[in-house]
């Protein structure tokens, strides 16, 4: 699972039928104290988080298709919880 702060939506005219009626944020892994930790990616949202919110990601195709009840479908992250406070 991966800490990660959100930067931005996507936005897509042509997409794989999959991503229809889902949204997809970029998200910015960091570190507890908040610094950036390696590249941005894109994650599937579960959770209904918005830019600048810090959210937890799951990065792993098997557990992707298994949160989202899918077999076939093409995700590979998930952002599964919106974390409130870091202690």
């Amino acid at each position: 699972m991966i800490l990660a702060k959100v930067t931005g939506n996507v936005v897509a005219t042509a997409k794989h039928p999959s991503y229809i009626g889902h949204k997809l944020l970029i998200v910015q892994p960091i570190d507890e104290t908040g610094k950036n930790k390696g590249d941005s990616f894109l994650a599937f949202d579960h959770v209904q988080a918005g830019p600048g919110d810090i959210v937890l990601v799951e990065r792993e195709g098997n557990t992707a298709r298994q949160l989202l009840g899918t077999v076939n479908d093409p995700f590979h992250s998930v952002i599964v919880g919106i974390v409130d406070e870091i202690d």
